[in-house]
């Protein structure tokens, strides 16, 4: 079984959550994650990212079951493409939302295998067998500048524009999304988020809260948004976590967490 933690929050400075999020299992088997970060300031951000997640939640939910992971990844790329379409035409029809967009992460999985769709910065990793990769590569300025050696990796971490995407979601009537397939094994996890996570809590202190078994998936994704607001919280921060779980080898705590 899959089992799945979701948290979000406004952080230390601002005073809307622009951050829309969704985990659960769908009545057709499949298990849907997604984090998307609005953008356009209050109302027209926190609107793209709900408009964005309520779409591919709606669009997703009437999937036949028993698609193979090739199959979801379609579903999954013209679900995105359909709320680019809805919330690019709100944008356009109504001046407060002029600028509005949002990036998407979500991730579409039957048993074990899914496909992961993305736009934008907001990332997901995972954790498997004590180390953490990074499997969405961001479309932003700073990871622009990386690829071509103009900066390195830690003037990126305090880069002044390290916020400027270069993709998203809504802002155009077409976009392209990039798509990964993913496979769970017993004991991995899947970590998606926003980057008022991904800027402040590194590498290695994910790797070691979500290698930690003494707490549960629920503590490992409070733990993990503790240390954004510790580091500064100056976005807001979402986390959302996907574990594949041994029914037989669950402990009480994590069932009763």
């Amino acid at each position: 079984m899959i089992k799945t933690v979701s948290i979000s929050d406004v952080g230390r400075v601002r005073t809307v959550n622009e951050d829309s999020t969704w985990v659960g299992k769908l009545e057709n088997g499949y298990t849907l994650a997604i984090v998307a970060d609005g953008m356009g300031g209050h109302q027209a951000g926190d609107t793209a990212s709900r408009l964005t997640v309520e779409t591919l939640v709606e669009q997703l939910s009437s999937l036949p079951a028993g698609l193979s992971a090739s199959e979801c990844g379609e579903k999954l790329r013209e679900a995105i493409l359909r709320s680019n379409k809805i919330v690019f035409k709100e944008a356009s029809e109504h001046e407060e939302y002029r600028s509005m967009g949002t990036t998407v992460v979500a991730v579409l999985i039957g048993e074990r295998e899914g496909m992961i769709g993305h736009i934008g910065d907001s990332r997901v990793y995972k954790f498997s067998q004590g180390t953490m990769a990074q499997l969405t590569d961001d479309h932003s300025l700073v990871n622009e500048l990386l690829k071509n050696k103009q900066i390195s990796q830690q003037e990126a971490h305090v880069h002044p524009h390290r916020n400027v995407v270069t993709r998203a979601l809504g802002t155009d009537p077409e976009v392209v999304v990039d798509m990964y397939p993913v496979t769970l094994e017993v004991g991995d996890i899947l970590l998606l988020c926003s980057d008022g996570l991904s800027n402040y809590v590194t590498l290695e202190q994910m790797t070691h809260m979500l290698g930690s078994d003494a707490l549960t998936l629920n503590d490992r994704a409070d733990r993990m948004l503790q240390y954004a607001l510790n580091a500064g919280g100056d976005d807001n921060i979402s986390v959302v976590l996907l574990e594949d779980c041994e029914e037989a080898g669950l402990s009480a705590k994590e069932w009763n967490s």
